[in-house]
């Protein structure tokens, strides 16, 4: 599967954007983009949660929430999904789009834009990405990594 993830802009409603991609042949996850660093962050996601699947170690029903957990560096779906829920109003989301067709943006409105996913240092104090020896990126594959290890963790949350 080909994952591209974008930051994108515009005033197209959450529930517009998932159903154009729907409707193109695409699968999406959109995410606040201010838990998000930098598009390696998603697409590391959705190949381990990808792999999860495969595996039969995934936690969630689906891809999507799957993808959400990795992002989340989170092992329960609720918290996952209270921390990257895009908030009420947004017009700045995190995209992760499965497939290969173009996803049309400009149909409904919306512009991709990386700067959204780009990591500064509001971000990096945000998600704790503080190491000195790593980038703020290269710790954010490392925590989505770590999930995998979260996961099968048995104790009482």
């Amino acid at each position: 599967m080909q994952y591209r993830a974008l930051g994108i802009r515009g005033s197209a409603p959450f529930e517009t954007i998932l159903d154009h991609l729907a409707a193109r042949g695409l699968r999406a996850v959109l995410m606040d983009p201010d838990y998000i660093a930098g598009p390696d962050h998603m697409v590391s996601a959705a190949l381990h949660a990808e792999r999860a699947f495969a595996d039969g170690t995934a936690r969630s029903k689906t891809f999507e929430t799957e993808v959400i957990l990795y992002c989340a560096w989170e092992r329960q779906i609720g918290r996952a999904n209270d921390r990257m829920r895009p908030k009420e109003g947004s017009t700045e989301y995190a995209l992760l789009i499965a497939g290969d067709a173009d996803p049309r943006m400009e149909d409904i409105g919306v512009d991709t834009d990386p700067t959204i996913l780009a990591v500064d240092e509001a971000k990096i104090e945000r998600l704790g990405l503080s190491d000195p020896f790593l980038s703020p990126e290269d710790q954010a594959l490392e925590n989505v990594a770590a999930v995998d290890l979260l996961k099968n963790r048995v104790v009482a949350d």
